[in-house]
């Protein structure tokens, strides 16, 4: 593994440790400073509004960065992080908090120049692979973080802020004296009032037919991804009377052998067999641990399809590297902002669509969300017929 790619993941796992220590004290904290105790719509708010910042900014990001390269707009969006991170951290006004988490949505757009880093520094050959790391490094620092959010928040309400702070600006540093620049910014990479925008790159993007049905993969299992974080807690407190440490310790399991797959599963399955097919196994695995939850009457189902659900993770690498095959390398950083806008459009839906849902069913069978889910992502099966088998060879993304 070279420096840069090493510099780059690790800057991934920080960056969700920072993301992640936030989430097991943000009810109590608005709790706090909304002076009330009833605060789901304030926090569903907060989540809808951090995940709206991500759409409205993530294709800047990434246009920003086929412009003036990679590097100065990581180390921007990193600095900018830390600082809003302190100012949560001593936040006296709810609308102080749910400013620095709209602020927090932006600057987490940097995922889309972190994943355009990893394109510019791989061959079409390693970048399954590669992105395979980038989720498992992702979904490490989604272990670590809410643990360890949690046993500071007990401390002092306010430290996994200062926390995420400083893990910011480890990563600015790591940027800024070890990271080298991956790519020189291209000055005829059109940047006009257009690309502020946010639909603007998603009409680039829809406007060549090789791009849409894998967009539209992208986004279903986007989509059904976020029915874990939508229902996992309070589907197992319903149907197992989980308590809270049997949750986290199933969202850990699921965390970590989600982890293991994107490391070391997804590399060889791509090279084996094949993009497409990799992709078609991840998702037969994934919509067979759905059904089998959907008829699971024990609680250590939630442990034992945790590996099944990780399988499941191989699709995903899978089709990102295939995505990437169908533009020119100038234009990579505009098509992760567009991928990461569609992973931020379907983080604003998808709690609403599942949410409610669950509450429709709670009452009468709550194993159903499963079976919802199911369906939602069968609808990506016929998808996988249009995908063109040769890329395109250059698009000018006009």
């Amino acid at each position: 593994m070279n420096k840069a790619l090493l510099v780059i993941l690790l800057t991934v796992m920080l960056d969700a440790i920072g993301i992640g220590l936030i989430f097991p004290i943000l009810p109590a904290l608005l709790r706090e400073v909304g002076h009330t105790s009833d605060i789901s719509t304030i926090l569903g708010v907060m989540l809808a509004l951090y995940s709206s910042c991500q759409f409205l900014f993530s294709p800047i990001l990434g246009v920003l960065s086929d412009r003036f390269g990679r590097r100065p707009v990581l180390l921007i969006s990193l600095a900018g992080a830390a600082i809003d991170y302190v100012v949560m951290a001593f936040a006296p006004e709810l609308w102080l908090l749910v400013l620095g988490r709209a602020i927090a949505g932006i600057t987490s757009a940097n995922m889309a120049v972190a994943t355009a880093y990893i394109t510019d520094i791989s061959t079409e050959e390693e970048r399954a692979k590669r992105f395979g790391l980038f989720h498992a490094m992702f979904g490490i620092g989604f272990i670590i973080g809410p643990v360890v959010g949690g046993i500071l928040g007990d401390i002092w309400l306010r430290s996994p802020f200062l926390l995420a702070a400083l893990l910011n600006t480890v990563n600015f540093a790591m940027a800024l004296f070890v990271l080298p620049e991956s790519r020189k910014g291209q000055r005829d990479t059109r940047f006009t009032l257009d690309t502020l925008n946010p639909f603007k790159p998603l009409a680039w993007a829809f406007a060549f037919k090789a791009l849409l049905p894998l967009i539209a993969i992208y986004l279903i299992m986007n989509l059904v991804g976020t029915v874990y974080g939508s229902t996992w807690a309070i589907f197992s407190e319903d149907v197992y009377a989980f308590n809270g440490m049997l949750i986290g310790l199933s969202l850990g399991a699921f965390g970590l052998f989600h982890a293991l797959a994107q490391a070391f599963v997804t590399g060889p399955a791509v090279a084996k067999l094949g993009e497409r097919w990799a992709l078609v196994v991840g998702m037969a695995f994934e919509i067979g641990a759905m059904l089998t939850l959907a008829f699971a009457t024990h609680g250590a189902a939630l442990f034992i399809m945790a590996p099944i659900f990780a399988l499941g993770g191989i699709g995903m690498p899978a089709l990102q590297s295939l995505t990437t095959r169908q533009v020119s390398s100038e234009l990579q950083g505009q098509l992760q902002g567009v991928l990461a806008s569609v992973v931020s459009l379907a983080a604003v839906f998808g709690p609403l669509l599942f949410s409610n849902i669950y509450h429709s069913i709670r009452g009468t069978w709550p194993g159903g969300i499963w079976l919802v889910a199911m369906v939602i992502y069968l609808a990506a099966l016929p998808l996988m017929l249009t995908i063109k088998s040769k890329p395109i060879e250059h698009q000018d993304g006009s």
